[in-house]
């Protein structure tokens, strides 16, 4: 029996196309191991969101070369340095981002349909939507996969029913920029179509949503918290509470704007769990502009944060900006938002005494 290993990093979308890979390959009778069995071959799928994962990226490449797999590499950072993966001693291909489901075809030596049936997590990622049309200044992702690209609503409710067969209870709608999901089909559709499409034509009993954009929140995604199935939890990243900063970002809105969303959701749906994504030590960041992103996640009703050191992307607007905080200033910053998450979970989790959640 062919042995095959599987190394994942980076986001819900990568773990959501490294689950089908894998449902697909035990489908057709793959055995998957770990390093340590001698697989016949690694798939490792990579990350570049930061310096750091493109050095992850590489070490696991390395380790699955010296496993003595044939190695296949896809994902962001094999998209994006290429030449650099392809030199790797090792690696046999370097498959495409938008052709990962053509991995199993390869080891298998024939044709195979893609199979969503097996996921190793209680709660399976399903990607609905790829790529990105919005350019942040500090973001490489979009350069790796592209324009945004939506999963017909059919195809979808397909893969969320095969799902829902193997005994899931739960399915997290993600994708890269999932707010955008559904502008580009030939039927436009959108997030709240979407929900209400699921809700419909299948019995999954909780349906979450990964992450949405501020200013794509709409009044009838909020409406639709309201049904039991839909679990009560956004995620909605601010990065930085500074106007400047956020400009120099290239986000498409302002603190205020974002104050105004939140506290619209926070009385249109009680008890909702709102998280976010802090970037600390953004070129030109100030003790001020810091001090502003601090003033905001004390006051907005977040359950939790997801805090990150700015990380230079080659390529990126951002990589030739003056004027970075030094290394001490910025894991400073980082130690004292990592308080306020703390402090944030506590009161949240305070907050549900006695409920049955």
């Amino acid at each position: 029996m062919t042995k095959v290993s599987l190394l994942t990093l980076g986001c819900k979308a990568n773990q959501s196309e490294s689950s089908v890979i894998e449902g697909t390959l035990r489908k057709y009778g793959i055995s998957i191991v770990g390093l340590e069995d001698s697989p016949d071959y690694c798939i490792v799928n990579t990350c570049s969101v930061t310096s750091k994962s493109d050095c992850n990226s590489r070490q696991l490449i390395r380790r699955a070369a010296k496993a003595g797999s044939k190695v296949i590499v896809t994902g962001c950072y094999s998209q994006i340095r290429k030449d650099v993966v392809s030199s790797i001693p090792g690696v046999v291909t370097v498959v495409d981002i938008r052709k990962k489901h053509t991995i199993p075809d390869m080891v298998t030596g024939e044709e195979t349909t893609p199979h969503y049936g097996y996921y190793s997590r209680s709660r399976p990622f399903l990607k609905v939507q790829d790529g990105c049309n919005f350019r942040c200044s500090y973001c490489s992702v979009p350069l790796a996969r592209g324009r945004s690209t939506s999963v017909p609503l059919d195809e979808v409710i397909k893969n969320a029913r095969q799902i829902e067969e193997n005994g899931y209870n739960e399915i997290v709608l993600t994708g890269i920029h999932l707010g955008m999901y559904g502008h580009d089909l030939h039927h436009r559709s959108d997030v709240a179509l979407l929900l209400r499409e699921i809700l419909g034509k299948t019995r999954i009993p909780r349906i979450r949503l990964s992450s949405l954009e501020v200013n794509e929140v709409t009044e009838e995604i909020l409406e639709l918290l309201d049904n039991k199935r839909i679990c009560n939890h956004l995620h909605i990243p601010l990065q930085s509470g500074s106007n400047k900063i956020l400009g120099k970002m290239g986000r498409k809105y302002t603190k205020e704007q974002f104050v105004s969303v939140i506290e619209k959701i926070a009385g249109m749906a009680p008890n909702v769990s709102i998280g976010t994504d802090i970037i600390v030590g953004f070129p030109g960041e100030t003790d001020y502009d810091f001090e502003e992103t601090g003033k905001l996640l004390r006051e907005l009703p977040f359950t939790y944060l997801h805090v990150f050191p700015y990380s230079p992307r080659p390529d990126t607007a951002a990589y030739h900006f003056p004027d970075m905080p030094r290394k001490d200033i910025v894991e400073k910053r980082l130690e004292i938002v990592a308080f306020l998450n703390k402090q944030k979970k506590n009161e949240y989790l305070k907050g549900q005494t006695d409920r049955v959640l």
